[in-house]
């Protein structure tokens, strides 16, 4: 995992977490695996920007139905990244 593309996967743009870019903090679909200083590393080289925190949360996936069956969801992992002051990351120009 050296391509930090493979492990930073998409961000997360929701009314919540945009609020969160007032306070410089920016939250990406990360890679299961992926690790703290890992994740910090991608960020700080997919961007050019500096990382002070990251935190990590673990999204479980929902049971669904469809008709009589169901069927699990898959799960995914999100990391919240905070930035020095200053740095800025715009999103519009990702999605």
């Amino acid at each position: 995992m050296t391509d930090p593309r493979e492990i930073i996967r998409r961000p997360v743009v929701t009314e919540k977490s945009m609020r969160g870019t007032a306070l410089n903090k920016y939250t990406f679909e990360v890679h299961g695996g992926a690790s703290k200083p890992v994740i910090r590393d991608a960020v700080e080289r997919l961007f050019q920007v500096h990382v002070t925190k990251v935190n990590v949360i673990r999204i479980h996936g929902r049971q669904r139905r469809r008709g009589q069956h169901y069927y699990r969801e898959p799960g995914y992992r999100k990391a919240v990244v905070t930035l020095a002051s200053g740095d800025k990351i715009d999103l519009e120009k990702l999605t």
